[in-house]
């Protein structure tokens, strides 16, 4: 079994969280806080960051760790640790991804009562994350072990 280690950000800017969108006709279609793999001696805080950057051309300055993410498929094993994030500058650019065979397609802000429709990682973000952010994330949240539906 391969396993993956992975980073992301739940990036807030006025009161909405950062989605993007990975669209791939006929194998999936979701959206999720921008986020990826860790590469080499990279701090998990920092390849969230630099995922973010890379995904959105947005800059954004990671604060806790708000959700550790474990996912289980075909393929192996992910472990996604999630940081609650702040928006520093930049305008949204998916054009400019440099990762092979990236299937990110657009990319916004969102409110609580205004989420994309479909599937939306972590699925936190339709309910329980929204009370967790007030609490500040004094100590990650382990999520459940869940198949990957994509």
């Amino acid at each position: 079994m391969q396993h993956r280690i992975s980073a992301g950000v739940l990036a807030l800017r006025d009161g909405k969280i950062l989605l993007v969108r990975h669209f791939r006709p006929g194998k999936h279609d979701f959206w999720a806080g921008p986020g990826g793999g860790a590469e080499g001696s990279e701090e998990l805080h920092e390849a969230a960051m630099r995922e973010a950057f890379e995904e959105t051309g947005l800059h954004v300055k990671t604060g806790p760790m708000a959700y550790i993410d474990e996912l289980v498929d075909d393929w192996g094993r992910i472990v996604k640790f999630w940081f609650v994030a702040d928006y520093l500058s930049g305008e949204i650019d998916v054009s400019a991804n440099p990762a092979e065979g990236e299937s990110i397609s657009e990319a916004g802000w969102f409110s609580r009562d205004d989420l994309p429709q479909g599937h939306v990682f972590p699925e936190v973000l339709r309910g329980r994350f929204w009370e967790d952010l007030k609490t500040g994330f004094p100590a990650p949240i382990k999520l459940p072990l869940r198949k990957s539906i994509f």
